[in-house]
C-alpha cells in the first residue's frame, strides 16, 4: 500500500508538472497572439495606449467562452425546448409590469422608431432578464479567445476592432467593459459592431450608454430593428392552421407572397379571426417539422432574425411579445423529433442537401426550419412524398441524387 501511494504520488506530481508546463506554454503563446493583433488595430486608428489597456491582465484564453460558444441554446435545442425556457410566466409577468411602469418611455420610442414596444420588451427580457443579467465576462478576453481558437474567428475578427473603438471613445473603461461570452453588451446585448452602427443617445447626456441606461438600450434596439426593416403596420407573424390538402411544396422562404394570397389558399389563424395586414409579404415556416405547429411569418420576423440568426430565438421573441400583450399560448402540439439517425447521418443529410442546391441552414446535425424546408425542396424536385422527414431512406436518395 505504501509503495502504491508513493507511485501514485510520483505519477500525480509528474502529471501536474506537465499540466503546469503546458499551461505556461499556452499562456505565453496566447499573450504572443494578442500582440500579433496590434498591427491591424493600429491600422484601424487605435492608439497603443488603448490597445495595451484593453488587453492588460489578459494572459490566457477563457475556457468558458469556448464551452458556451458550442452550447448556444437557441441553436442546440429544439424549438419547443427553447420556447419552454424562453417564454416563461415569470418573464411574461415581468414584461407586463415593465410595459406599465415604462409606458411613457416605450410610447415615445415607439412613436419615433415605429417599432412595437412589446417586441422591445421581449428582447430586453430575453437578452438580460430586463437588465438583471447583462454579463460579467471581459469583452476583450472573450473576443481574444474566440479569435485564438474555436469556430467563431471570422465573427470575432471584426468585433475586436469595433470593441477597441468603443474603448477609445471613452464611453466605458476596460475594467467595466463586460458582457456575454460573445462580447454582447448591455441591457439588450449589442455586439460591438452593432453598437457602433445603431446605438443612440436617447437621454441626451452625450453618451450612448447601453450598459447603465435602459432608455438608451431600448431606443438603440428600436433603431436597430427599424433599420433592419421592421414595419409597425404588421405583426411578426401568426400561428396558422394549414388546410387539409395544403401543398407542402409552398412551405419555406422561397415562397414569399402577400397574406391575402395565403388566405385564398385556405390558411387561417390557429386561434380563429383574421390575419390583418393583407398586403404584407409572408412565408410559411415549420420550425419543428410538418407535423408540428406552422407559422405565417412576415418581414418583421426576419428583422428579429437580423438581431439573432436563429428561428427559435425570433419565434420566442415574437411569442413573448404577444404574451406580454395578453396573447395566448400556441395551439399546436410539438412533435418528437428524435429521429432514428446517427449524428454523422444527420450531418451527411445536411451536407448533401447543400450539394443538391437546398440550403439546410448549416451542417451541424441539428434540424430546424431551414433543414425541413430543404428536405421538402428536395422531395418536391425528385417526386418524393412531401413529408419533410429526415430518414435513412431519404439519405440514400440524397446519396444517389435522384
Amino acid at each position: 500500500m505504501a509503495k502504491f501511494k508513493y507511485l501514485a504520488a510520483v505519477i500525480l506530481a509528474a502529471g501536474l508538472t506537465g499540466m503546469l508546463a503546458s499551461t505556461a506554454f499556452a499562456d505565453a503563446k496566447f499573450e504572443s497572439f494578442i500582440q500579433s493583433l496590434w498591427p491591424k488595430a493600429k491600422a484601424s486608428g487605435i492608439s497603443r495606449d488603448v490597445f495595451d489597456r484593453a488587453f492588460a491582465g489578459i494572459t490566457e484564453p477563457d475556457p468558458t467562452v469556448l464551452k458556451l460558444a458550442n452550447e448556444q441554446p437557441e441553436f442546440t435545442s429544439t424549438t419547443s425546448q427553447y420556447l419552454g425556457k424562453a417564454v416563461t410566466q415569470i418573464r411574461i409577468d415581468a414584461g407586463q409590469s415593465m410595459k406599465s411602469s415604462e409606458a411613457d418611455l416605450l410610447s415615445a420610442i415607439e412613436k419615433r422608431y415605429r417599432v412595437d414596444r412589446a417586441v422591445l420588451l421581449a428582447i430586453w427580457g430575453m437578452e438580460s432578464n430586463f437588465g438583471k443579467d447583462k454579463g460579467q465576462m471581459s469583452v476583450m478576453r472573450s473576443l481574444a479567445t474566440l479569435l485564438y481558437s474555436g469556430r467563431r474567428k471570422d465573427y470575432a475578427r471584426n468585433q475586436y476592432i469595433a470593441a477597441l473603438k468603443i474603448l477609445q471613445s471613452g464611453i466605458v473603461s476596460p475594467q467595466n467593459f463586460t458582457g456575454s461570452w460573445a462580447g454582447a453588451m448591455g441591457h439588450t446585448q449589442f455586439v460591438p459592431t452593432s453598437y457602433l452602427s445603431f446605438a443612440v443617445d436617447w437621454t441626451g447626456d452625450g453618451k450612448k450608454d447601453i450598459w447603465n441606461s435602459s432608455q438608451d438600450a431600448l431606443a438603440s434596439t428600436a433603431n436597430y430593428l427599424a433599420k433592419a426593416g421592421w414595419k409597425n403596420d404588421r405583426p411578426w407573424g401568426w400561428e396558422v392552421q394549414l388546410p387539409t390538402k395544403f401543398d407542402r411544396a409552398l412551405i419555406g422562404r422561397s415562397n414569399w407572397r402577400p397574406v391575402a394570397e395565403w388566405v385564398k389558399l385556405g390558411l387561417k389563424p390557429a386561434r380563429g379571426g383574421n390575419f390583418g395586414a393583407p398586403k404584407a409579404d409572408a412565408f410559411v415556416m415549420v420550425p419543428q417539422g410538418v407535423e408540428g405547429p406552422a407559422f405565417l411569418v412576415t418581414r418583421n420576423f426576419m428583422a428579429i432574425m437580423d438581431y439573432n440568426q436563429s428561428h427559435s430565438y425570433a419565434l420566442a421573441v415574437g411569442h413573448l411579445a404577444d404574451r406580454i400583450k395578453g396573447g395566448q399560448p400556441f395551439v399546436g402540439s410539438w412533435p418528437n423529433v428524435d429521429y432514428d439517425l446517427t449524428f454523422n447521418q444527420r450531418v451527411e443529410i445536411q451536407t448533401l442537401l447543400y450539394r443538391r442546391g437546398f440550403d439546410p441552414g448549416g451542417t451541424d446535425g441539428r434540424f430546424g426550419a431551414r433543414t425541413y424546408e430543404a428536405i421538402l425542396g428536395f422531395q418536391h424536385k425528385t417526386g418524393l412524398k412531401l413529408d419533410g422527414t429526415p430518414t435513412v431512406a431519404l439519405l440514400e436518395r440524397l446519396r444517389t441524387g435522384s
